[in-house]
């Protein structure tokens, strides 16, 4: 049997789940207003492998949400997944988190294009646009949000969603334009994009690997 361990660390929500083929078995996640992920995810693995009955030594490959976000939140998370990679000689295979997010979203046929969004501070969100299908078709960037950014996909109904989103609406006054600010990442959403990978042997080099930053850590004052 081929079963998976995922972790989401990109945002405040500290999540793993464990999966069996791209069948979700178990979830657990906890969405706070802080970063619990050093002291929870290791809890989070420990708990996801006992609930679903799976041992490490029958886990096939690490999934791994790979960014962009919070800088802290991916170091935490590639670090974990790379020392189980190590630890167990098993393949770490990363997804995209805004492909993750859009993958998952309940598709409407009125909506065509999926906006998921990440709070990158200030007045920047982290985006990606992909049509109905899932296919990219905008890159990932830094987008510093006015009313006129996305306005060559408004032609069409576009759902802007994620913890990003919520920041925006007031911001982008369009007809088309549709919001979801409840949305946010889960390794619930890695099963299946992450088995697709697995099957086409498309890993990561685990020595080499790193998240996708995006912007460059700026380190806030000491205190």
């Amino acid at each position: 049997m081929s079963y998976f361990l995922a972790l989401e660390t990109t945002t405040k929500n500290c999540s793993v789940a464990i999966f069996k083929k791209d069948k979700l078995l178990y979830l657990k996640e906890q969405n706070e207003d802080r970063y619990l992920h050093s002291e929870k995810l290791n809890l989070f693995i420990k708990e996801s492998l006992l609930k679903s009955n799976v041992s490490l030594q029958k886990l096939e490959a690490i999934f791994i949400s790979s960014g962009p976000g919070s800088y802290t939140g991916l170091r935490i998370g590639t670090s974990t997944a790379k020392g189980l990679c190590y630890s167990l000689d098993i393949p770490l295979i990363s997804i995209s988190t805004l492909e993750g997010m859009s993958a998952n979203a309940k598709k409407n046929k009125k909506i065509f294009y999926y906006c998921p969004m990440l709070d990158a501070r200030r007045d920047e969100v982290y985006s990606a646009i992909f049509d109905s299908d899932n296919t990219i078709v905008r890159e990932t960037r830094a987008d510093i949000v006015d009313n006129k950014i996305y306005l060559n996909f408004l032609n069409k109904k576009v759902l802007f969603f994620g913890p990003g989103a919520i920041k925006c609406k007031s911001l982008i006054n369009h007809k088309n334009a549709v919001f979801k600010e409840s949305i946010f990442p889960s390794a619930k959403n890695l099963g299946t994009l992450g088995f697709r990978k697995f099957l086409n042997k498309d890993f990561e080099d685990v020595a080499y690997f790193e998240p996708f930053y995006l912007k460059d850590f700026l380190a806030g004052p000491k205190k």
